[in-house]
Formats: structure tokens, sequence, C-alpha cells
């Protein structure tokens, strides 16, 4: 295969890995509320006056990635060692997002639809492209994929009061 055939295989395997790391953090704040939801930043505000990354990213949300994922590679076939490093790196992803759009203005749960989703998508995808077997049209794939899965799911989350907006 070369650089610009896409495995559709390895781009479905991604986007359910994806699907689950960022997830699973959506459904324990539904679950669980305000329980165990540590800040990362622990409330650390910089020189801008804005958060580092914002009370909304919590170790739970991490740690229950990080977990979930794991569970989701293994049932795919993958060790679970890829699937945490996976959801580690989506999360790393995530908070990169959450950092940018504070160094921006951007309000905490604002809607900045590429910010939000790019640096999770791509993240792990480059992190474990080798894992995955992917090259660089299937990691373009996988985040348009996921871009647009987000655009159509989330209005459906919030109607199901899953999540706080509908974006």
């Amino acid at each position: 295969m070369t650089d610009t055939e896409l495995c559709l295989i390895c781009i479905g395997r991604t986007v359910i890995l994806l699907l689950a790391a960022n997830g699973a953090p959506v459904l324990a704040r539904h679950w669980l509320k305000d329980r165990f939801s540590l800040p990362v930043d622990m409330g650390l505000t910089l020189g801008d006056g804005r958060a580092l990354f914002g009370y909304r990213k919590t170790w739970r949300g991490i740690i229950v990635s990080v977990i979930t994922t794991s569970l989701v590679a293994t049932v795919l076939g993958m060790p679970a060692f890829d699937g945490a490093l996976f959801g580690l790196a989506a999360m790393s992803g995530d908070l990169l997002a959450s950092f940018i759009k504070r160094r921006f203005g951007y309000a905490e749960s604002s809607r900045v639809r590429s910010i939000d989703t790019i640096p999770e998508s791509v993240m792990p995808a480059l992190v474990l492209h080798a894992q995955l077997d992917l090259n660089v049209a299937d990691i373009l794939a996988v985040a348009l994929t996921f871009f647009l899965i987000d655009v159509f799911l989330s209005p459906v989350l919030y109607r199901l009061n899953i999540k706080n907006r509908p974006y």
C-alpha cells in the first residue's frame, strides 16, 4: 500500500479508539457529576489571567479515557498498552486544544471545532501510526471522520442529556 491509498479497516479501528478515548470522559462526567473531578491544572492561572487548561479537564477524564481505550484496544485485538498509550495521546491532544483555546481567549467549553478535534484525533494517530498501520492519507481521513462524527453526534448526545452543550 502506498502513502495515498486508504486502509479503511485501519481508519475504522482508529476512529473506534478515538470514540472510546474521547467518549469515556463525557460519560464519566454524565454518570459521576462532580465526583472525582480534580482539575488537571489544579486551578493554575497563567500570566495572561487565564487558566492553564480549565476546570473541565480533569484527572478523572484522563484516567477513564486511558482505561477505557486500553479495554477497547484488547477487544480490537491490540495490546492493552497500545490502547492506554492511544488514550493518553488523545487526552494530551485534548489538553493541547484547551491550552490553545485559553491562550486565544476562548471561554471554557466554547465551540472551536477545528481546535477541538484536530489535536485529539491526530496526536494518537501519529503516536501509534505504525501499530495501527496508518499512512498520511489514513491519518487525514481519521481526522476528517472524527470531525464529522463530532459535528453530527454532539447534538444527539446533547438531546439525550449526556452532553451539556450541543457541540
